[in-house]
C-alpha cells in the first residue's frame, strides 16, 4: 500500500471513531441547554407569582416588612405598676386581698416596616415605621387580650458619607440605648432605674469625621413633654408644651470597629427643656422651671461573644424624657426634683443560637426634694437575668427574672418577676 493510501485509511479510521464522540457532546449540550430553559422558566414563573403578591408602593420603592409576634406568661409577688412589664413595686394595699398572681398576654407583638432609596439628595434614604399593640386596652370582658395599637418608632433618614439628618419619632438622643430583654419590650428594660426611653417627634442632625475611629457631633429639637397622661381623644397642651419652648439635645460620640453588627460606641450628651409651674405651686413671679440632664452611655464589643453597655446620668425634672426620677417630676414648693440614675447589662453570645445576660439599674431622686408623701418613691433598684434560644429557623424561646426594690417613706417592698416568651420573627 502506497504512503497516500495509509493516510487515506488512518483519516477514515479517526473519523469513524470521532463520529460517535461528537455526537455524544452535542446531545450532552443540548441536555444542558434544556435543562438551563426549564431553570429560566421556573425563575420566571417565581418572579411573575412574587410580582403579583408582593407589597407595592405607590411611588414603586422597595418596602420591606418586619415583625415580632410573641406570648409572655409572667408572675409576681407584689403589686407592681405594670403586670406584664414592671418598672417598680406598689406599697401593699390596705384592702386584704391578694397581690401576686400570674398571667399570659400577646401585647408585645411588634410590626415594623423599612423602605431604602439610593442618591436622595445626594445620599441614602431610610424609612422605619414600628408599632406594637402595648398602648393599654379598653374598658372590656377583654383585658390585656384586647390591646390596643400604639406607634413606637417612625421616622426618615438621609445618609451621607460624613452625617445624617433625622425628621420623625426616635428615642431620646441623650439616651440612645436600651438593654437587651425578652421580656421587656413595651417599655424597655430599666425604666424608672436608670434609662430614659421616651420616644419623642424630633428633628436630628449628625455630622460625623473620621475612619477606623469615628467622632460625631449630634443636636436635636425635640417636642416637649411631661409625661402626664392624656384623655382618650381631647388633649390640650401639658405644663412643658406651654412654656412654647421645644427640648433641645446635643451628643459627642466616639464609634470603633469595622462590622456593623459589633460596632461600639461611646458618648455623652445634654439635654434642656422647660415646663410651666401652675403659680399655686411656685408663687414665685418666674413660674418656669428647667429640665436638664447630662448622662454617658457606652456600648462596648469585647470579643464577639462578649458585650457592654450601659448608661449614667444626672439632672432634674428628667420625667418627662420617661421614667426619670422613678416618674416623679416636681416636689416639694413647686421644685424640680434631682436625680441621679444608671443601668449596666454584660450581654454573652456562647454560640449563635444562644444569648444570655445579665444587668442592674437604679434611680435614687434626692430625698430633701421630694413632696414626704405615702406614695413618694424614694428609690428604685432594678436587677434582670435574661436567656434567648433560637432553636431553629424563626423560633425564640426566652425567660427573664427580675427583681425590683422600691424603697418609700416608711419601708421598702420587692417584687420577683418571672417571664417566660415563646415568639417566631419574621
Amino acid at each position: 500500500m502506497t504512503t497516500h493510501g495509509i493516510r487515506l485509511a488512518l483519516a477514515a479510521g479517526l473519523l469513524t471513531i470521532a463520529t460517535p464522540a461528537a455526537r455524544a457532546q452535542e446531545d450532552s449540550t443540548q441536555a444542558r441547554l434544556r435543562a438551563l430553559e426549564a431553570t429560566v422558566e421556573m425563575l420566571q414563573k417565581q418572579l411573575a407569582e412574587q410580582a403579583t403578591t408582593a407589597v407595592q408602593t405607590r411611588s414603586r420603592i422597595q418596602l420591606e416588612l418586619t415583625g415580632r409576634v410573641v406570648i409572655n406568661a409572667f408572675s409576681n409577688e407584689r403589686r407592681v405598676n405594670n403586670v406584664d412589664d414592671p418598672q417598680f413595686v406598689l406599697r401593699d394595699s390596705a384592702i386584704l386581698i391578694p397581690s401576686n398572681g400570674f398571667g399570659m398576654a400577646v401585647r408585645q407583638t411588634m410590626l415594623g416596616f423599612r423602605t431604602q432609596v439610593s442618591d436622595v439628595g445626594g445620599g441614602t434614604f431610610r424609612g422605619v415605621v414600628d408599632v406594637d399593640f402595648y398602648g393599654g386596652q379598653l374598658p372590656s370582658s377583654g383585658g390585656r387580650t384586647f390591646p390596643l395599637l400604639r406607634l413606637r418608632t417612625a421616622h426618615g433618614t438621609i445618609r451621607w458619607a460624613h452625617g445624617e439628618l433625622l425628621a420623625g419619632q426616635e428615642i431620646p438622643l441623650v439616651s440612645p440605648l436600651n438593654p437587651i430583654s425578652p421580656a421587656a419590650v413595651g417599655t424597655p428594660g430599666f425604666v424608672a432605674a436608670g434609662n430614659l426611653w421616651l420616644w419623642l417627634p424630633q428633628i436630628r442632625g449628625t455630622i460625623e469625621r473620621g475612619s477606623k475611629l469615628k467622632f460625631g457631633l449630634q443636636g436635636a429639637v425635640l417636642a416637649p413633654t411631661s409625661a402626664d397622661a392624656v384623655g382618650t381623644f381631647d388633649t390640650d397642651f401639658d405644663v412643658a408644651e406651654r412654656s412654647r419652648r421645644p427640648y433641645l439635645e446635643t451628643r459627642v460620640r466616639l464609634r470603633w470597629g469595622e462590622d456593623p453588627s459589633q460596632q461600639s460606641e461611646a458618648g455623652c450628651g445634654a439635654h434642656i427643656g422647660w415646663v410651666v409651674v401652675p403659680t399655686v405651686l411656685h408663687p414665685q413671679l418666674d413660674s418656669m422651671l428647667t429640665s436638664k440632664v447630662i448622662g454617658c452611655d457606652v456600648r462596648a464589643s469585647i470579643f464577639d461573644w462578649l458585650e457592654l453597655r450601659g448608661e449614667a446620668y444626672g439632672g432634674q425634672l428628667a420625667r418627662g424624657l420617661g421614667g426619670g426620677a422613678i416618674g416623679q417630676g416636681i416636689g416639694q414648693n413647686g421644685r424640680p426634683v434631682p436625680n441621679t440614675a444608671w443601668w449596666g447589662q454584660v450581654n454573652v453570645r456562647p454560640i449563635s443560637q444562644v444569648a444570655l445576660g445579665v444587668g442592674c439599674g437604679v434611680d435614687d431622686p434626692d430625698d430633701g426634694d421630694l413632696v414626704p408623701a405615702a406614695n413618694t418613691r424614694y428609690r428604685n433598684q432594678a436587677c434582670a437575668v435574661y436567656s434567648i434560644v433560637r432553636p431553629a429557623g424563626p423560633v425564640f424561646i426566652g425567660a427573664e427574672v427580675r427583681q425590683m426594690d422600691t424603697k418609700y417613706q416608711t419601708r421598702s417592698f420587692k417584687n420577683h418577676h418571672l417571664n417566660l416568651t415563646f415568639g417566631f420573627e419574621f
